[in-house]
């Protein structure tokens, strides 16, 4: 381990100890009584690491966070307090903290925490230096500043070290597992396995006990749980019921209504009150509009570094980006700037370049603004112009009717098939096609399929 650590505490004991155990690691050591002197050290470029009490006789070490990430962002700090209630816990993670450890502490814990820290730091410097410009989100797991975002971080920080379980809802491609991940990543659970579970996982009578011993003491995360069957539902249920010593975390995911689905007959009312003891609620994309800029700026950063490249946004561009309905959200707009920063053509990514991409959804706008009483016909007419007046004038890319035959074709067999409780045959009789071409269509259109217990 080395580095320089910068070392805050009131106690006198408390700094010797630390400056012996980090000096004896490999480590420089600066240690002080006083917080005004460590932040003179931290605004004179000092430090890797900082290790501070909250409560000092100059002031408060947590309300020194943001001046700290504001003056040498990505310099990790360790929060030590004797103050050890779940308060400070998540005011240290509302502040950006990167760790934060109640007194009295062991020292070997710490000693792997500032490890941590100095690697990750290490880790950040070499990719800065590598890097002509950094977006100062670039290794955050979730990116946004809006309320909806901040009301969700601020949930994260109070629950993450919880044994609750959490149900994790909101559309495909929101960041579901992503905050599955946050919340395994930034718990005391950190250093333990984090396993997504998937359908396959649950078909044997020894699946849902194979997983526990995986996740043995870690998190375990119930990807999708609304698409899973009558009896992989009732083995989730047993598994729940008898988790024995070092259970690990339950978290699940879902992008369907499970309480919808309670009243049809398709998912387990004991199984939905077994995971809901926190429920998170991640909002699609066009909720929260004035995130897309900062993630835009965050996925370009990414996929520049990946490429080798260097492309930007131009205004044009950013414009119409941050006015699009985004239907696959978070997902879709990171695979949109990865394609677009390889096929670009000039150091600037171009209005059209967008605009063409966007051409390969050409339903991706959401009806607003229709009557109640709008005919499907006049919906579906009105969005095409809207689809058309994107392109400004020039003609979207060839090979609109299939494209838009495709688009409408999807959601018209996901819908029979649910209404059908996901019975093939019952479902091709419906919409009136022989069932060897329903297959053909699941197959080409990447349609999943989920047998229910119930029919409508």
């Amino acid at each position: 381990m080395d580095g320089t650590v910068l070392v805050a505490d009131d106690d006198r004991t408390i700094r010797t100890v630390l400056t012996q155990a980090l000096t004896r690691a490999g480590c420089k050591v600066h240690a002080t009584s006083s917080l005004v002197t460590l932040m003179r050290w931290v605004e004179e470029g000092k430090g890797d690491l900082v290790i501070s009490d909250v409560m000092m006789p100059d002031g408060n070490g947590l309300e020194s966070l943001p001046l700290i990430a504001k003056l040498r962002p990505g310099l990790p700090v360790i929060v030590i307090s004797a103050q050890n209630t779940i308060m400070t816990a998540i005011k240290a993670a509302e502040a950006d903290a990167f760790d934060y450890l109640p007194k009295p502490f062991d020292l070997p814990d710490l000693m792997k925490r500032s490890a941590r820290a100095l690697k990750i730091k290490r880790h950040l410097h070499a990719k800065e230096a590598a890097t002509v410009t950094e977006a100062s989100t670039d290794d955050l797991p979730l990116v946004g500043r809006t309320s909806q975002m901040q009301n969700l971080y601020r949930l994260v920080a109070r629950i993450m070290n919880t044994d609750l379980p959490v149900l994790i809802t909101g559309e495909s491609g929101t960041g579901k597992t992503l905050i599955a991940r946050a919340i395994h990543d930034f718990s005391d659970r950190r250093t333990m396995p984090f396993v997504v579970a998937q359908n396959n996982d649950l078909k044997t009578m020894d699946g849902p006990f194979d997983l526990l011993a995986r996740a043995r003491g870690g998190t375990l995360v119930f990807d999708e749980v609304g698409n899973n069957d009558d009896e992989a539902q009732a083995r989730i249920v047993r598994m729940l019921d008898m988790p024995g010593e070092n259970a690990p975390r339950i978290l699940a995911t879902s992008q369907v209504d499970l309480a919808g689905h309670i009243e049809k007959g398709s998912f387990r009312r004991d199984l939905y009150y077994r995971l809901v003891g926190v429920t998170i609620e991640v909002p699609p994309l066009r909720a929260r509009v004035e995130d897309i800029p900062l993630l835009a700026d965050h996925f370009l950063t990414k996929s520049n570094r990946e490429s080798g490249l260097l492309r930007r946004l131009s205004p044009e561009a950013r414009y119409l980006m941050r006015n699009y309905s985004w239907p696959g959200n978070v997902r879709q707009l990171e695979n949109m700037l990865r394609r677009l920063v390889v096929t670009a053509s000039e150091l600037d990514i171009t209005k059209s370049e967008v605009e063409a991409t966007f051409g390969q959804n050409p339903l991706s706008e959401p009806l607003i603004g229709g009557h109640e009483n709008e005919k499907l016909q006049a919906s579906v007419a009105r969005h095409l112009k809207r689809y058309f007046d994107l392109h400004g004038g020039v003609l979207p890319p060839v090979g609109v009717y299939d494209r838009i035959l495709r688009e409408i074709e999807s959601p018209l067999i996901e819908i029979a098939l649910d209404a059908t409780a996901g019975n093939q045959a019952k479902c091709a009789d419906l919409l009136g096609i022989n069932r060897n071409t329903l297959r053909k269509k699941i197959i080409d259109l990447d349609i999943r399929v989920t047998r229910r217990r119930k029919l409508m």
